[in-house]
């Protein structure tokens, strides 16, 4: 297929799509293009009783691509709203309902043309005054995710076990991390584009510890820092029991990790919603045995 036959199909589809949206406002219009003395219809591009508009593709007539959000990528839900606009030509009568009722020799008229990949595909015209280009439509939750990024959340800060401590057989170990906005939460940020400003709060909900040596502890919480006086009392909160030593272990050593789940509430743009993210950390322990003296 050559570029012409490329344009002209691009042409007829996006022309179909219009006329699905707007064909009780292309009816509605009849009476009004008629009485404009029947402008030119362009054949090929699509079918009325009384007017028509020809819809160019590309930069064809003017027309514009955008993409929610203005970057590329993929967001919070894995799709982005990405849209098409194009400038409609030639222009309706005055009194076509597309106008909105604004004055056609200020305004310039888009056909949008939306989708994110699955069902979510709004079409329609937009009004937009003249010498401006269309107005990207800014989905949410890609705003979400940028205010998301800007936060720099980070895996969890590990206060104990430490990598130089030195740990025992049977001795209860006591799991804690340290909290601050980029390794615990609460951290919020917000992101805007479009008139819209969503606001976004991030806080880890668990953190899933794997200990090395093929148990795995889910701790609902940061954890309680141990002190002398708990002496050998097992963690309230977070820990774990060693019942073989690290001596076969890669360098004599368990890899321990701790992997958190950052839990994140957003709001703005009228919509509401939830968002996860997945850090982790990991600290090589050495557990031994207590050697009995005689």
């Amino acid at each position: 297929m050559d570029g012409h036959q490329a344009d002209r199909s691009r042409a007829v589809l996006l022309a179909g799509r219009l006329a699905t949206v707007t064909g009780a406002l292309v009816l509605a219009s009849a009476s009004a293009a008629h009485a404009d003395h029947d402008p030119d219809v362009r054949a090929g591009t699509c079918q009325s009783v009384k007017f028509c508009v020809g819809v160019g593709v590309g930069g064809k007539t003017g027309g514009a691509t955008g993409q929610a959000g203005g970057s590329s990528g993929s967001s919070a839900s894995g799709s982005r709203l990405k849209c098409q606009y194009t400038r409609v030509e030639p222009e309706p009568p005055p009194a076509h309902p597309a106008w909105e009722g604004k004055d056609p020799t200020k305004f310039d008229l888009y056909f949008m043309s939306c989708s994110d990949g699955g069902l979510d595909n709004p079409d329609g015209f937009i009004v937009v005054p003249l010498g401006q280009s269309p107005v990207p439509q800014v989905d949410p939750r890609e705003l979400a995710q940028r205010a998301v990024d800007s936060m720099t959340l980070l895996g969890p800060d590990i206060a104990s076990p430490r990598s130089g401590g030195r740990y025992t057989v049977g001795v209860p170990m006591w799991m804690w991390v340290h909290q601050s906005p980029t390794t615990y939460g609460p951290n919020t940020a917000s992101a805007g584009a479009g008139g819209i400003t969503v606001t976004a709060t991030a806080k880890v909900s668990t953190i899933v510890w794997t200990m090395g040596d093929g148990a795995t502890v889910t701790c609902p919480g940061p954890g309680t820092p141990y002190t002398s006086s708990e002496a050998m009392a097992p963690s309230p909160t977070c820990g774990h029991l060693y019942t073989t030593t690290s001596a076969d272990a890669h360098g004599g050593r368990f890899p321990v990790t701790a992997t958190s789940t950052w839990a994140i509430a957003w709001q703005g743009g009228g919509q509401a919603g939830q968002l996860t993210e997945v850090r982790h950390s990991v600290v090589a322990v050495a557990v031994g045995e207590v050697q009995v003296v005689r």
